[in-house]
């Protein structure tokens, strides 16, 4: 091309550095494209997989009544992997869920005093799920306890047992030993 059409402002010149962020802005575009159509593609797949929540199971055999048998004893080794504690009583058994029924938060087993104590919000809580002090607004809940045909004990946490309903005097409540 002559210097004479540059020199007239001939809209046909193209200079190389044009032609470089041509392409470069094309190359972007195209980048662009190949990301969001791959993501595109994962999501399409992902798609096809079911979305499992692994949570555990509902029923815990938790031994012989045998190895609670001494008799005012909070149980608490089941806390951190079933959610309750044992509690031995004179004529029997009961589960008790570690679930403050304030805010939902876990109170924690105080032997010298004698209570559960909910850390958060003060929530106290007799031996037996009783709340007297605190926000709590009624007393712990309890679980499903029965002998399997093998004589163990099982609690099942679908099933559970709210005093102020009168629940607690269900069979199923409370394990008579």
């Amino acid at each position: 091309m002559s210097t004479k059409a540059a020199e007239n402002g001939d809209s046909e010149t193209i200079t190389r550095r044009a032609v470089l962020e041509h392409f470069s802005a094309l190359r972007l575009g195209w980048a662009a494209f190949v990301a969001s159509s791959g993501v595109a593609t994962l999501a399409t797949i992902r798609f096809f997989f079911p979305n499992v929540l692994f949570e555990p199971p509902t029923s815990l055999t938790v031994g012989y009544p045998s190895e609670y048998g001494e008799v005012g004893t909070v149980y608490t080794q089941w806390k951190q992997r079933g959610q309750f504690w044992l509690i031995r009583e004179a004529g029997g058994i009961f589960a008790l869920s570690t679930v403050c029924t304030h805010l939902g938060c876990t109170p924690n087993w105080l032997a010298m005093e004698a209570k559960f104590k909910c850390p958060c919000h003060g929530s106290g809580f007799h031996r037996n799920g009783i709340n007297f002090e605190g926000p709590a607004p009624r007393p712990l809940e309890r679980f499903r306890i029965f002998l399997a045909e093998d004589g163990q004990i099982v609690v099942d946490k679908s099933k559970k047992y709210q005093q102020e309903k009168g629940q607690w005097t269900d069979p199923e409540a409370y394990l008579r030993i």
